[in-house]
Formats: structure tokens, C-alpha cells, sequence
């Protein structure tokens, strides 16, 4: 049984420190001179001052695929594009083996926790190619780092479903198996018509299973190809299914690129059958605009429209170092700030908002209940103490990760504060 007091924290945007107990992996009371839980192994942090705030959500990571950028490949090197990144990729794991595979993503979720991460939706590649290597794997940790970390596993079918024979029966091999989610990937499907089949069946498998569905779409930057143009398709087989609040769309770059009648129509059918969008900016920005010599599109979806639809929006990392991002430190808060940059967003409503589309909109785009996540008493207690005193600057500054509290239990700590020494400067008196 845990108990923990997190002592003077001040919680979120509070103004004043505050005591937050936790009992039983759950915060059983905030408020000023808590007295400390009783019990042996009970531990007391003196935050001092410090922000806490709910534990980070990565909505979108492929732990199986990182890290590939010091693997040997065969053929020529990628240019950058999409193109080059599947071919890239797919040679590579053609080589996989567990033991490599487990080993990659251990070291992936060990950034993410130290970094502040306790959720994680994975999306292990499932196809004739990697068969149920990384899916295993994945299940394998689910269980292996349960203290550390909640992971989800999505079954996703990276080389598409009807251009990969023998993929619906993987997929469906992993359900059964335990994936928490199923996934898909209709920009990989050949034909416009494969494409429309390839969500149906996504959207089937989710419906029979009863989990949710977690789809790679719009991956382009306008929608010439009419296989990026799927958002309101999407969205009319998600209401016919009964499937509002459980479907949600990865990358949507393309909306960006529809004109702006159409793209307000996508964006109230997406609202209105209760899809999710979450912008991967770090990967959108790296693959998107190849084809362009002049202005190169910055390939992103329209967040701050999406916001005013009233859409579910979340920001994840979903590549760390391969040929689709050969980038990231496994902090989402990293990719939180990336967003805002390339999105226009600045100014303090503008960043608390991204704040929330890692932490508060991310957890319900993964589907935790809204009653056990947030710093209030009743929620599990998954939180990060960052070292700032200030919440208005968090994600500018992105501090350290003083301590990473999971389920009520510290699995991370930072050992150094920074500290400038001021008795240095010029003319300055210790």
C-alpha cells in the first residue's frame, strides 16, 4: 500500500503551496499542515514550493521503431520523405528480433518516466513483415513496467491491411492477444476505395473487440490525393458504429491544406462524431513540405482551429530517432513547445491550452476517466514535480523533473536543483 506526502507543492496554478497525502495510489486529501500518512515505507517530499502537476500522457509513440538511427541499412540513404521512411523502416524490421526490439523500447520508456511520462499509447507495427514481434514485446512491458508506467498497446497495421495480405488475421491474432486498442493506417492502402474498406474494417475490429481505435490518416500536405481526405468518411463510420469518444486520428496533416469551407465542415463532422485529432509535430514537420521549392508547407493540422471546434486535441512525439523523426529525448513537454512554435500559439491562454494537450485532453484521448486523473483528491495519483515555482512559464522553461510519482509511488527523481552562483558576477556581493 502507498502513502506518500507531497509536502508545501504547489499545485498546478495555485498561488499558494499546499500539502497533497496519498494513500493507496490514490490522493486522499490537499490542503494546508496535512499531517504525514501513517504506515511503514511512508515517505515525505518537501516540494518546496515547487509545481506539481498531473503525470505527462504520450498519446502516440512507437517504442518498437525508435531509436534506428544507429542501425546499419542496405540501399540508398532516405531523402526524407514519407516514401523513404516506410521503405526505410520496413528493411529494418525485416531484421528484428525480440530480444533488439525489447531492448529499444525499454530504453525509450525509461526516457519518457524520467521525463515525467506516466501513460504511454503505443502503437507496435503489426504486418507480414514484423508478424507480432513488437506487439509481444509491448505486451511484455505493459506488465514488466506497471509500476513505472501505464502503457497501452494498439495493434497497427504500418504497411496498410489490403496491400499486406494476411494482415486482418494479425490483427485480429493480437486482439485476441490483449491489445488495448486497434490501429490503423489508411494512407498506406493503394486505391481510394481500399482505403474507405481498410477504416471499415479498423472500425469493425473496434466495435467487436469493444477497444477503442487509434488511426494513422490525412498524412499529406493538402488533400490532392484523395486517400489524405478522409476526416468526414471517418467520422460518418465512427457515428454509424455507435463509436463517438473511442476513435481517434494521428498526424490529420492535411486538413491543414483543405480550403477553408471544406476544412470547417471536417473539422464539425470530426466534433460531432466525437473524434479525436492528435498533431505529431515532430514528424509532421520533418516529412511534410518535400515536394515543395518554394514556401515549404509547414504540414501540420490546424490546431487552433480545431480548438474552436471544439474537437478533442492532443500532441504526442510518435517517432524518437528513425527515418521518420530522427529527433526527441522522450519529453513530450519537448514536443508540447515544438507545437506551439510552428502552430502560432503564444501567450498564456494559448500555452495553458497546449499544457493540457499533454496532460488533461491527452488523457481522455487515451480514454482515462476524467474522475481519476488531475492533482485533486479522488484521482490516482500519477504527478510530476517540476523544478519552478512558476506555472505560467512551465512549458517555456520545460524545468526538471524533481520527482515522477506514479500510483502513489516516487520511480524518478532528479538529484540536482540548478543553481547559478550569483557571488560570481562582477560587482555583485555574496
Amino acid at each position: 500500500m502507498t502513502a506518500l506526502l507531497l509536502r508545501h507543492a504547489r499545485v498546478e496554478d495555485s498561488p499558494d503551496p499546499t500539502d497533497i497525502r496519498v494513500r493507496g495510489g490514490r490522493i486522499e486529501a490537499i490542503g494546508p499542515g496535512l499531517a504525514p500518512p501513517e504506515g511503514i515505507g511512508a515517505e515525505v517530499v518537501d516540494c518546496a514550493g515547487r509545481v506539481v502537476i498531473p503525470g505527462l500522457i504520450e498519446a502516440h509513440l512507437h517504442p518498437d521503431k525508435a531509436l534506428l538511427d544507429g542501425l546499419p541499412q542496405e540501399g540508398p540513404e532516405g531523402t526524407g520523405s514519407l516514401a523513404d521512411a516506410i521503405r526505410i523502416t520496413a528493411q529494418l524490421k525485416a531484421g528484428f528480433t525480440y530480444d533488439e526490439v525489447r531492448a529499444r523500447a525499454e530504453q525509450v520508456l525509461r526516457m519518457c518516466v524520467l521525463n515525467g511520462t506516466t501513460a504511454v499509447r503505443a502503437h507496435p507495427d503489426v504486418d507480414p513483415v514484423a508478424g507480432l514481434t513488437g506487439l509481444k514485446v509491448l505486451l511484455e512491458l505493459r506488465e514488466k513496467w506497471a509500476a513505472l508506467v501505464t502503457l497501452q498497446v494498439v495493434a497497427f497495421p504500418q504497411e496498410g491491411i489490403f496491400k499486406a495480405p494476411g494482415t486482418e488475421k494479425l490483427l485480429r491474432e493480437a486482439l485476441d492477444a490483449g491489445a488495448d486498442a486497434v490501429g490503423g493506417c489508411t494512407y498506406n492502402e493503394a486505391s481510394l476505395a481500399d482505403c474507405h474498406r481498410h477504416v471499415e474494417l479498423v472500425l469493425d475490429l473496434a466495435a467487436e473487440y469493444g477497444v477503442p481505435a487509434d488511426l494513422h490518416a490525412d498524412f499529406g500536405d493538402d488533400a490532392a490525393d484523395p486517400r489524405f481526405a478522409l476526416a468526414e468518411f471517418i467520422a460518418s463510420r465512427t457515428a454509424e458504429r455507435g463509436l463517438q469518444g473511442r476513435v481517434t486520428l494521428g498526424h490529420a496533416t492535411s486538413l491543414g491544406g483543405r480550403p477553408p469551407t471544406e476544412r470547417r465542415a471536417a473539422l464539425a463532422a470530426l466534433a460531432a462524431a466525437g473524434v479525436a485529432v492528435v498533431p505529431l509535430p515532430a514528424t509532421d514537420l520533418f516529412l511534410g513540405g518535400r515536394g515543395d521549392d518554394t514556401a515549404p508547407r509547414r504540414g501540420l493540422a490546424p490546431v487552433r482551429e480545431l480548438w474552436d471546434a471544439d474537437v478533442l486535441t492532443a500532441c504526442a512525439t510518435n517517432n524518437i530517432r528513425n527515418a521518420f523523426t530522427p529527433y526527441g529525448t522522450g519529453d513530450v513537454l519537448e514536443t508540447a513547445l515544438l507545437l506551439a512554435r510552428v502552430a502560432h500559439l503564444s501567450g498564456p491562454s494559448d500555452l495553458r491550452r497546449v499544457l493540457r494537450m499533454v496532460t488533461y485532453d491527452a488523457a481522455r484521448v487515451i480514454g482515462v476517466p476524467d474522475a481519476d486523473y488531475g492533482v485533486r483528491e479522488g484521482a490516482v495519483a500519477d504527478l510530476v514535480v517540476l523544478d519552478t515555482r512558476d506555472h505560467a512559464t512551465l512549458l517555456l522553461d520545460r524545468p526538471a523533473r524533481t520527482a515522477v510519482v506514479k500510483s502513489g509511488r516516487v520511480v524518478a527523481r532528479s538529484a540536482f536543483s540548478a543553481e547559478l552562483d550569483g557571488s560570481l558576477i562582477a560587482g555583485e556581493v555574496a
